[in-house]
């Protein structure tokens, strides 16, 4: 997910991304990736948005649809964006599905944006192929909060969808989503002062690093190495080291094999969302919030920065974000119990958000023994999506239970095995990130909350 982390260009008025008329260029044909050359025909083109696309159309069509939404965000994409998406996801055509998939119209932070042009894509292979019989929303990881966001803001369309699939979803929003990057971005600072160094120019930590650092990831992973002998076996870490790193590890609650993807993101994606979506306002506050777990609390809270949002700031990455739980579509989330990036308490704060919205009947979660992010078993892939379809179709809702069941088939096809816990149940997402304060109500957006913000003209975060 951290494959092209270069600054974004700078955006001009804010506000959030209207689904635009799908460009009525026909898509060209294109080789498929992998083993699908044999099982489909696959389609490349470019919206009129600038979003690159791809398609595939199975040569035994079951008649439905799955729309992606990728993860990330990256912070640019090409015209091989999409294809790698395909491949990765191809056993969802394989079942006998069509599929589509947007690369966004830009790189860096905007879920209104890659709603939109995820719904763009669903537009433009109906113009191009007829409507389906059905319609499935596929969202992984940051792909999760955009294809929820595309739920919210497009399934309420009669036709548009029948059902979603959210896979190690990115659920809780960004305006909360993102403090456990906050919260590592200051207490790493606080031990390692090498992010900036002594001798360099300070700036607030909340901005993740400069609009105008030259820092490549390269380099700020070498000062994370320096710092914390990450790379080195435990054996040859300094002592000091050994401390520091195991500080910031209990402090921030993040695991270690997933340290230096989140000290990327607290860097680079921080700045992104400040310094290029936000005009350098900060979203983000720690003031008040207790560290504990280290060797010694009381000297962390007394010497850690501390800063507090900007509401404007703060209204505008709630608005692009945040979800309100008021889904009108039967949405299914899959998510491994151990998932080291997004947390699986993420899937406890939009269980929440959708309880608040009164829709939970419209919701189920799956949980897995598995401790990837970027991928878990394609029989659970393959038999999430038959429970969704199952579903939609019959009206019938499934249980974690009867869903974990029905894997075996699967497992049989396309092996990876079948991990279900249908008695798991994530503990509250303040277990994991620090709440500030009213983070404990949600959901973090109401709708009263989203329409009013609708009403400002230039809200949000711009297309």
């Amino acid at each position: 997910m951290l494959t092209a982390l270069v600054a974004a260009a700078v955006v001009g008025t804010l506000g959030s991304a209207p689904a635009a008329p799908a460009d009525t260029t026909r898509p060209t044909p294109a080789a498929c990736p992998g083993h699908l050359e044999e099982k489909a025909d696959c389609y490349t083109g470019r919206d009129t948005d600038g979003a690159y696309y791809t398609m595939a159309v199975p040569k035994h069509w079951n008649g439905s649809l799955v729309v992606h939404a990728h993860g990330g965000p990256d912070f640019s994409y090409d015209e091989s964006t999409t294809t790698e998406d395909l491949e990765r996801w191809a056993v969802m055509v394989d079942e006998g599905y069509a599929w589509a998939g947007s690369s966004y119209r830009r790189g860096g932070y905007g879920v209104r944006m890659a709603a939109a042009d995820t719904e763009n894509a669903r537009r433009l292979f109906v113009d191009h192929f007829g409507r389906p019989d059905r319609t499935y929303l596929h969202g992984q990881s940051w792909g999760g909060n955009v294809a929820a966001k595309v739920t919210e803001t497009y399934g309420q369309k009669r036709g548009a969808y029948d059902g979603v699939l959210l896979t190690n979803g990115f659920l809780a929003g960004g305006s909360r989503g993102y403090d456990t990057r906050v919260d590592l971005r200051t207490v790493y600072q606080y031990y390692c002062r090498n992010l900036p160094r002594p001798t360099e120019p300070q700036y607030p930590l909340w901005q993740g690093l400069p609009a105008d650092s030259p820092m490549t990831p390269d380099e700020v992973h070498g000062r994370l190495q320096e710092c914390t002998g990450i790379d080195s076996d435990p054996a040859d870490r300094t002592a000091e080291q050994q401390r520091d790193l195991d500080d910031i590890l209990a402090v921030t609650r993040i695991p270690e094999r997933s340290l230096a993807t989140n000290m990327q993101y607290a860097a680079f994606l921080v700045r992104d969302i400040v310094s290029h979506r936000l005009d350098g306002r900060n979203p983000f506050s720690n003031r008040g919030i207790h560290y504990d777990g280290s060797h010694d609390d009381k000297a962390l809270n007394a010497g850690v920065a501390r800063f507090s949002a900007d509401p404007t700031a703060r209204r505008d990455l709630s608005y692009d974000s945040d979800l309100t739980g008021r889904i009108a579509l039967p949405v299914l989330t899959l998510h491994a119990i151990d998932d080291p990036q997004v947390f699986v308490e993420h899937e406890a704060a939009y269980r929440a958000a959708v309880q608040a919205a009164d829709r939970s009947e419209n919701l189920v979660q799956t949980f897995t023994r598995e401790s990837d992010h970027s991928a878990l078993s394609t029989a659970e892939y393959a038999n999430s999506l038959a429970a969704l379809d199952t579903w939609a179709r019959t009206g019938r809702k499934p249980t974690p239970t009867s869903i974990a069941r029905s894997c075996g088939a699967f497992d049989a096809t396309y092996g990876g095995g079948c991990f279900y816990d249908p008695a798991f149940r994530p503990a509250p997402f303040a277990t994991q990130v620090r709440p500030r304060p009213g983070g404990l109500h949600w959901p973090a957006m109401s709708a009263a909350q989203e329409q009013a913000w609708s009403r400002i003209e230039g809200v949000g975060i711009a297309p």
